[in-house]
């Protein structure tokens, strides 16, 4: 994808990331400003990035490191605009986080997603990225619906 590039989040990136968020439905985005808060105001190991196409933020990450662990982090949440979904924007927003979690010699991510049929599109870009499916939680999200854990050492 051309002119795209992957910076911090500001708080600047928030209205065109709720559009991103309404267009992928991943959570409401009327929750983002609150869930930004912490890492904007540097209250949080947390950190965000996201991806500019043409100059605004089209996608984000936000990762976390796992509480108790020496060197995990989590990857919980990955969205794109739709209509630029398989143009490489994810993939170098996942490129960023590892960069940077290696740079703090970071040793490991996983990423949880959903095992329904409406995921395997996600579940094959995680493996599509070096990820390996390392766990399933059976009917964790909802009956019959069950957790995919995916890790990926550094």
């Amino acid at each position: 994808m051309r002119q795209t590039f992957v910076k911090p989040t500001t708080a600047a990136d928030i209205p065109a990331l709720q559009t991103v968020l309404n267009g992928t439905g991943l959570f409401p985005s009327n929750l983002l400003p609150d869930l930004m808060a912490p890492y904007l105001t540097g209250q949080s190991a947390a950190f965000w990035l996201s991806c500019h196409h043409k100059g605004v933020a089209v996608g984000f990450v936000c990762t976390r490191p796992e509480e108790l662990t020496q060197g995990t982090w989590n990857m919980l949440a990955l969205a794109v605009l739709p209509e630029l979904q398989g143009q490489g924007c994810g993939s170098v927003l996942i490129a960023g986080v590892e960069a940077h979690l290696r740079l703090m010699r970071q040793r490991l991510v996983i990423v949880e997603t959903s095992g329904a049929q409406a995921y395997s599109t996600a579940r094959r870009f995680y493996v599509s990225q070096g990820y390996e499916e390392e766990a399933q939680i059976r009917d964790f999200w909802d009956k019959g619906d069950d957790k995919i854990v995916f890790r990926k050492v550094l």
